[in-house]
């Protein structure tokens, strides 16, 4: 059989990629990467009706009877996951978006207004309130622990049925997200639009 030199050609480019050695390539360093929180361990803001917050799991539970694990879910204002609950159009009665750069000029992003606890089964009108947090609790692991807001490095959150208040922001410096004033209120947290 008689090669043709179009052929030759290809068989000595094929025969020279094969012999040639393959590069090394270092294994990524991802030690510095955290995992994803659960869908139900997530807030997020995109806009005054895409939204997630925390909530107390169980029904008609004072926020600070919620503080513990297992205690706490994700509601959204557009579930992306069965794991997640519903809040209804009129969880906000007056809500306010708002972008801005912090403290050290990053960026933040919150919710601020006022709301229809009863809207939700998940709260108590007459509570006093509470907060959940990505930096707070236990050893600062957050309250949810392990809780995040997505595009976010912290966030802060506040729910204050008893005064029909709320607010929440994420925050890419989490000097924009203090954890210290959870007695103090939305106001003092983050301060805002409300009623």
């Amino acid at each position: 059989m008689l090669l043709t030199t179009p052929f030759v050609t290809l068989l000595a480019v094929v025969g020279s990629a094969l012999a040639t050695p393959l590069v090394e390539v270092p294994e990524a360093d991802v030690s510095h990467l955290e995992a994803r929180a659960a869908a139900n361990n997530i807030v997020k803001i995109t806009s005054t009706t895409d939204y997630c917050m925390i909530v107390p799991k169980d029904k008609h539970t004072n926020i600070g009877d919620s503080e513990h694990p297992g205690g706490m879910t994700t509601y959204c204002s557009k579930p992306t996951d069965p794991s997640q609950g519903t809040f209804p159009a009129n969880f906000w009665t007056k809500v306010t978006l708002k972008k801005a750069k912090g403290k050290n000029g990053k960026d933040f992003v919150q919710l601020t207004g006022c709301i229809n606890p009863s809207s939700v089964d998940r709260l108590n009108a007459n509570d006093g309130g509470g907060q959940y947090d990505s930096n707070g609790g236990a050893g600062g692991k957050g309250n949810p622990q392990g809780s995040q807001c997505t595009g976010y490095a912290s966030y802060v959150e506040l729910i204050e049925p008893d005064i029909k208040r709320a607010c929440i922001r994420c925050c890419q410096d989490t000097a924009d997200c203090p954890t210290n004033k959870d007695t103090q209120g939305c106001s003092s947290v983050i301060p805002g639009t409300y009623c």
